[in-house]
């Protein structure tokens, strides 16, 4: 593993020590664009998709914009041009069908695909979006990305002997996707695996995609792996196997319950932290954030610690998700500027390198 997050850190950057803070990837969308969505699906609107597309980088845009006013380190548009972390990529992949709803919870549905041919890799999924997305910004993007194990899984296989072939062959067209968005300019990109967390026993499935979707990867590229909720105890340590620079966990909304999950055997790898509640409209204190923060470093020193949300935000209030944001930016500030003056006690067991 490579110490790639230093590219990250802003030229002005306010103190010695940096906790890289970043977001997981969706964000409440302006409810405008809700509307105008609502608008280009309906066959008696005179919207168009080019009003679609046009509304899309409108609200990327704003997006981005709040981002940046929050402070985070790096950005992402919200996943504004996304309807479903499963359906938007399936859409855009060869082999794939729809066939209508299916219920998953309560009066809860999801355009769940069937895979009824060989997928193929025809064009790129996301490189347009990221560079837009990179126009818009002035800080440097993280691009969120649904991995093949969670595309597989949350899809009928009707075409392959088995789900754990039809997991390889999506791993291989992510890794073409990348590798067209690393060539596009991306740096920091995350796989999102939520799962993994229903079915642990797969781990051994995911690391092998995971080494097929980073093969001829740069080392400078940040590749995060995203596992939101369930017993990480079902998969560490054999996580410290991945081919990633960084494992990202939900925990504050567990109470941290599961953090000396990571402490024995040493974690080997950087940790992206949930420190604020995505289920949960009360917006975490400045000081509260700090203690969670604090929480990080029973498990890996400053400079190995990202900061971010528990998940993504997309279903908390847009103002809650900005106000949750800022706050979390301006604890780990002060985090920082603690440990420059020494005034925290990482303790024996982690230290600065």
């Amino acid at each position: 593993m490579t110490n790639n997050r230093e590219q990250f850190r802003p030229e002005d950057h306010p103190n010695d020590h940096f906790l890289l803070t970043s977001i997981v990837g969706s964000y409440p969308k302006p409810k405008w664009l809700n509307r105008v969505s609502d608008l280009a699906d309906d066959p008696d609107s005179k919207f168009t998709d080019d009003h679609l597309h046009e509304a899309h980088d409108d609200a990327c845009r704003v997006i981005v914009d709040e981002h940046e006013r929050a402070g985070l380190d790096t950005v992402s548009d919200g996943e504004m041009r996304r309807n479903e972390m499963v359906e938007f990529f399936a859409d855009r992949i060869d082999g794939y069908e729809f066939n209508g709803p299916v219920k998953v919870w309560g009066h809860n549905y999801f355009d769940k695909p069937s895979v009824v041919d060989d997928v193929e890799y025809e064009e790129s999924w996301l490189v347009d979006e990221f560079e837009f997305t990179q126009s818009a910004a002035s800080k440097p993007v993280k691009v969120p990305i649904t991995g093949p194990y969670t595309l597989a899984a949350w899809s009928f296989n009707e075409a392959y002997e088995t789900d754990a072939d039809l997991s390889y062959a999506l791993a291989d067209l992510v890794n073409e996707e990348i590798e067209a968005l690393v060539d596009a300019g991306a740096r920091y990109i995350q796989i999102d695996e939520p799962a993994l967390a229903t079915t642990p026993d797969d781990h051994a499935i995911v690391g092998e995609c995971l080494e097929r979707i980073v093969a001829g990867v740069p080392d400078e590229v940040r590749i995060g792996l995203h596992v939101c909720y369930g017993d990480y105890s079902r998969i560490y340590p054999e996580l410290l196997e991945y081919p990633i620079d960084e494992f990202d966990v939900e925990l504050c909304n567990g109470g941290y319950e599961q953090i000396d999950v990571f402490t024995d055997p040493e974690f080997t790898t950087d940790l992206a932290l949930g420190v604020v509640d995505v289920h949960t409209t009360e917006v975490e204190t400045v000081e509260e954030i700090k203690e969670n923060i604090l929480q990080g470093f029973k498990v890996v020193p400053p400079e190995r610690l990202t900061v971010s949300p528990d998940c993504g935000v997309k279903l908390l209030p847009r103002e809650v998700a900005y106000r949750k944001i800022e706050n979390m930016v301006t604890a780990t500030r002060e985090i920082e500027a603690e440990l420059d003056a020494g005034e925290i006690d990482l303790g024996p067991e982690v230290s600065a390198d």
